[in-house]
């Protein structure tokens, strides 16, 4: 298994589309974080900067991040399949099951780097606006710092559930598209529907591990929900990964890929 996942690890040194998702999901960070702040307390979404509020708005806006991090696991897999080097990769390692674990492991370990740097981003905007306006940053660093390891953590199991979405769909349009579909549709509709549910929702719970609440994150999150622990939100994800790689290594992997 070691020696799987070093290869997957080379893959990815050798290509440039998950920098350029990190690259993505930065930029979008940064945007949304340094508008928010800029915004902040003029009434808008964000409260002023000047509470304790305002101030976790813009530490958790790390949604962008977090969804770029599941985009950039879809691709662990389907980038083999959309250049066809799936079947040099199976050649030298038949065994399809360690490769799907590998490559889920890789992302997940990969996609971390995703919601830190989400989490750098939104950190050094809301302490840099919240210092210039005069204002005493509300939260402790050991509070910031939770916000940011929730955000990796988050990352890493939406990457590693989005390298299972990728083995079981297999293109990497239709997994792309099918990924934001979900944030930003079905969720919203079922969050909006039935509240119960909302909480249980991937992206709901990748956004609350990062300390998001539903006042102001992106993708939105449903209003009025009780948002769950974030052991709870942990177990969710990790339960999502396993069920899909295991429903990918059950069907797909097993195809003939010629």
């Amino acid at each position: 298994m070691i020696t799987a996942i070093r290869l997957e690890f080379l893959k990815l040194r050798t290509t440039r589309m998950w920098l350029g998702l990190l690259a993505l999901g930065g930029g979008l960070t940064v945007l949304v974080a340094v508008t928010e702040s800029a915004r902040a307390g003029t009434g808008g979404i964000v409260p002023s900067l000047a509470t304790a509020a305002g101030q976790q708005d813009i530490l958790t806006t790390t949604g962008f991040g977090l969804l770029a991090a599941m985009i950039f696991g879809t691709t662990v897999v389907t980038s083999e399949f959309r250049h066809k080097t799936i079947t040099d990769t199976y050649l030298d390692q038949p065994d399809r099951a360690r490769v799907l674990a590998a490559k889920v492991i890789t992302a997940g370990l990969t996609g971390a780097l995703f919601g830190l740097l989400a989490a750098t981003i939104t950190t050094s905007a809301a302490t840099g606006f919240t210092a210039a306006k005069g204002y005493h940053l509300a939260y402790s660093a050991a509070t910031v710092a939770r916000y940011g390891a929730g955000a990796a953590a988050g990352a890493a199991l939406l990457a590693a559930a989005g390298a299972g979405l990728g083995a079981l769909l297999r293109s990497q349009l239709v997994t792309a598209i099918a990924v934001f579909a979900w944030a930003f549709a079905v969720e919203q509709l079922l969050g909006a529907v039935t509240k119960p549910l909302a909480p249980y929702l991937p992206v709901v719970a990748a956004s609350t591990m990062a300390g998001a609440d539903d006042r102001a994150t992106m993708p939105p999150m449903p209003s009025g929900i009780t948002t769950l622990p974030l052991p709870g939100a942990a177990a969710l994800l990790v339960g999502l990964a396993v069920v899909l790689a295991a429903a990918a290594a059950v069907t797909t992997m097993r195809h003939d890929i010629t």
